[in-house]
């Protein structure tokens, strides 16, 4: 979860983790510690941006799983 400089940060992780995606978990628009709202943007190695509206945590999880599944119907294996 990132307070400062979200974007650069999470970009920043993505690329030192060498890691596929990532998802940047926002404090901003109302998302809080204890709430059960979070806002996230998942990045993706390839240059994508996917911002999400601020939502419960179940559904959170649901566009996650979504996006992943979506990204990964496109590899080449």
């Amino acid at each position: 979860m990132e307070t400062n400089n979200e974007k650069a940060n999470a970009l920043e992780k993505l690329n030192n983790k060498n890691a596929d995606f990532i998802v940047l978990n926002s404090l901003n628009d109302g998302a809080a510690f204890g709430s059960d709202v979070n806002k996230i943007t998942i990045f993706t190695k390839s240059g994508a941006e996917i911002p999400f509206n601020s939502k419960n945590k179940t559904r959170v999880a649901a566009d996650i799983l979504d996006t992943i599944i979506d990204h990964t119907k496109t590899l080449s294996i």
